[in-house]
């Protein structure tokens, strides 16, 4: 048996293969470039994170996804931040690239049934299914059934955080000893995270819930 994981660098990837890395044997990783503001940084904490892990990382370049995407990770548009993420909907409306989950699942397919890999791990979760539906249960049970028609391995997609929310997601990275300091959540540009957007609020958030200043220190200098 053998897997591999949808690894953007961010909190939920990361925990994902913390948590499943020996018992399904996750030795490659897939990252994507597809012209988002903050992929350097997501490039070098996977790479990062491959390092502690020891797992082969493969970037994969998208540049026609940006070519046909008019929101805001990848256009000049502002990324929400503020009091512009009162309302979730928009919030969300502004962040989404067309079939983004559906699309890198699919590339993981290519490669499970060119490889022979068994399982493929993404992190989605319960917190971001309840404005991305992409992130259900019912996207990723879609997506299993499509593999029974599309590839001749039939690879399994797993979702080990899909009924966790980022507070539960951070419990279980500090009782397992699963590295935080390797993430990367933040959708802007630039260095570190910038701690306004919606992805730095959601993994701020679940820190101080789980009342952890150590890596509210390190990851919000």
């Amino acid at each position: 048996m053998k897997s591999l994981i949808l690894l953007s660098g961010g909190l939920d990837s990361l925990v994902s293969l913390g948590l499943k890395r020996e018992e399904l044997n996750i030795s490659m990783a897939l990252t994507f470039d597809y012209g988002q503001k903050a992929v350097k940084k997501e490039i070098h904490a996977a790479e990062k994170i491959c390092k502690y892990y020891n797992l082969e990382l493969k970037v994969i370049k998208l540049d026609w996804l940006k070519d046909i995407t008019n929101t805001s990770l990848v256009s000049d548009k502002s990324i929400p931040s503020g009091s512009e993420l009162d309302d979730p909907s928009s919030s969300a409306k502004s962040v989404w690239v067309p079939n983004r989950n559906g699309l890198f699942l699919n590339i993981a397919g290519s490669f499970a049934d060119s490889y022979g890999y068994d399982y493929i791990l993404i992190g989605a979760n319960k917190e971001e299914g309840q404005t991305f539906p992409d992130n259900t249960i019912e996207f990723i049970n879609s997506i299993n059934k499509e593999f029974e028609f599309s590839t001749q391995k039939h690879p399994k997609v797993v979702a080990p955080l899909i009924n966790y929310i980022k507070n539960d997601i951070v419990m279980l990275a500090l009782k397992n000893n699963i590295p935080l300091e390797l993430t990367m959540s933040c959708y802007q540009e630039g260095g570190g995270h910038c701690g306004i957007c919606e992805s730095c609020i959601r993994l701020r958030n679940a820190l101080e819930a789980n009342h952890d200043t150590h890596y509210l220190k390190v990851l919000f200098k």
